[in-house]
């Protein structure tokens, strides 16, 4: 039976010969407890090795470099450290583990000295941040190489954070939202750690008293769960906080240490003031460092038993004894809910599971089937009525792919390669080739060929070129061989006109629909006339003064003192306002 040491060798062994001919990001999943920084570890030192250069890991936090640097000083091996939060900025040894913010604020510094980025925490380095210091770096080495790990390979909003699987088979694009790694290359699961006993099994625990009510959270714009929202589910229910910290309490009498997960630090302020005071403690984002590792310290000592936290120590904190896990707040992401269970999954003497306390829904919401191991990911929020995607095969490389589905008032059938069929099991013709019963335009299947993945050619609709034959996407203009223009010319004009149209900064005749005019004052206080134009491509204000004696006539003089709107206006936009040149001239038409 294969031993941890011998899953660990194999990701390092996997990511090294990926990376020997590939450039392209890729990732190792790794599930908490898997050993993430000896896996950094080892794959550094190899890729220093092999390619001469020196590799940069970069960390989301400072508890966690300082976690990974322990690590990599236990195999022998020196390393350097950037990071203000940890006291250094230092780029001498070969392997240089730092924090991202430090490493933006002086990325001059690395000029082409860089071989490799690891990012640790994969899911969590999607930020501009990061893009800016791989951009920055690769500019100077354009054969820098990406490799991240997580334990929760997939994110709020986007899913799934890979293109390709351990089998190069391509996620579905409705849980993979233009993911930035392009495959999967090693898997260290929580279900194989479970089995051979490298973690302590989760174990849903029964609620034996009242939830909060989390059917009124509302999303907001950015997928997150709007504040006013929170402070209404979880805030200020003083009973029901006290009933529920009771219940944990009561559950945990011969555990070691819990941990509470609360929604806002007013909620969090709550939850605290019912529990034994001696024994319990709280961090927020606003604790102070010094308070911060001090409360720490005494956690893992044992000394405190109860911690309250709301915000932090959900990724990357590592205290083995925790083995209650209380969430009293929600999470919108299943990524950080998995990362919330895994600080209690870790081996500990005495330990016999994991005991995970919801009061909030989270598991029902993101592991419907009960399974731990095994979340529902989305890309994004399904919209209500969204229809089913639709599976195709391609008919060149056999790749089997998901796409979007158009709707199907007619209620064709569709063959296994997604295109609407007939009665007679015909596909039905368009301009465009046979019509796909989906919106993708061309199979998502990737081959590794040069160390690049090069994605399959076949188009399920495409332009052909009149001059080489050769197929293009149904949007492009230029042949991708010849380069020929696809467009006729008629269509060019058509083209054209509709750019013009977009772009306000060109003089156009435009129909009026509406106008308004209004009097008020400029910022300066002096007199003005605002009106209000609503044409047939954009609506804007224009304001007339006194300075502006010739344009104000004009508008009195065609729109009879501001009481009738003008059949057109000729106008551009002349930076942050728009200018009106004439009244009542012929209206830009669409070309025939």
């Amino acid at each position: 039976m294969p031993k941890l040491r011998d899953y660990q060798n194999k990701a390092v062994n996997d990511a090294f010969e990926h990376i020997k001919i590939s450039t392209e990001p890729c990732l190792i999943e790794a599930f908490t407890a898997a050993g993430k920084s000896l896996i950094v570890a080892e794959l550094a030192r190899k890729i220093h090795e092999f390619s001469g250069k020196k590799v940069l890991c970069l960390q989301p936090s400072k508890e966690l470099c300082q976690q990974n640097i322990e690590k990599y000083l236990a195999t022998g091996n020196q390393c350097s450290i950037f990071s203000a939060s940890l006291g250094t900025k230092c780029i001498k040894h070969n392997v240089v583990y730092g924090t991202p913010k430090t490493v933006a604020n002086k990325i001059h510094r690395f000029g082409n000295q860089f071989g490799a980025i690891i990012l640790d925490e994969a899911h969590e380095s999607l930020t501009p941040t990061i893009f800016n210091i791989i951009d920055t770096i690769k500019s100077h080495n354009p054969n820098l190489r990406i490799i991240g790990l997580t334990s929760t390979p997939f994110k709020l909003g986007l899913g799934y954070i890979y293109k390709l699987d351990l089998n190069d088979k391509p996620i579905p694009e409705a849980i993979a939202k233009n993911p930035y790694f392009y495959k999967l290359i090693c898997q260290i699961s929580g279900r194989y750690l479970l089995e051979h006993g490298y973690i302590t099994k989760p174990v849903i625990g029964e609620i034996n008293s009242a939830s909060y009510d989390t059917s009124g959270l509302k999303l907001n714009s950015f997928g997150r769960f709007d504040d006013k929202t929170i402070d209404a589910a979880f805030v200020g229910h003083g009973r029901k906080t006290s009933l529920i910290v009771s219940d944990v309490v009561n559950q945990s009498v011969n555990r070691k240490s819990i941990m509470f997960f609360g929604a806002t630090i007013k909620h969090c302020e709550e939850i605290l003031a019912s529990l034994p005071t001696v024994i319990s403690a709280m961090i927020t984002g606003k604790t102070n460092k010094k308070e911060r590792e001090q409360i720490i310290l005494d956690f893992k000592a044992q000394k405190i038993k109860y911690l309250v936290s709301v915000d932090t120590l959900t990724t990357g904190f590592d205290c083995t004894s925790v083995d209650v896990i209380a969430l009293l707040r929600k999470t919108e992401s299943s990524a950080l809910l998995g990362q919330i269970i895994g600080r209690s999954v870790r081996i500990h003497e005495g330990k016999k599971d994991a005991l995970i306390l919801d009061y909030a829904q989270n598991i029902d919401m993101h592991f419907p089937d009960g399974d731990l191991f095994n979340p529902e990911i989305k890309s994004v929020f399904k919209s209500e009525g969204e229809l089913s995607p639709v599976i195709s095969e391609c008919p060149e490389c056999k790749c089997v792919n998901q796409f979007s589905a158009k709707k199907n008032d007619e209620k064709f059938s569709i063959n296994k390669h997604g295109y609407f069929i007939d009665l007679e099991g015909n596909e039905i013709e368009t301009e465009y080739g046979a019509m796909p019963a989906h919106w993708g335009r061309r199979c998502q299947g990737y081959k590794l060929i040069k160390g690049k993945y090069n994605q399959c050619s076949y188009r399920y609709t495409h332009k052909i070129c009149e001059v080489c034959d050769s197929e293009n996407d149904i949007t492009a203009r230029y042949c991708s061989c010849c380069k020929h223009e696809l467009i006729n010319p008629n269509d060019r004009l058509v083209a054209d006109f509709q750019m013009k149209k977009k772009d306000p900064t060109q003089i156009q005749t435009d129909k009026v629909v509406a106008m308004r005019a209004i009097p008020t004052l400029s910022k300066a206080g002096n007199e003005c006339l605002r009106v209000d134009f609503i044409t047939e491509y954009r609506s804007f204000p224009v304001w007339f003064t006194m300075k502006m004696q010739k344009h104000y006539d004009a508008f009195m003089k065609f729109t009879d003192g501001g009481f009738t709107t003008p059949n057109t206006i000729t106008y551009k936009k002349s930076g942050d306002f728009f200018r009106i040149y004439d009244y009542n001239r012929t209206a830009d038409e669409v070309p025939q």
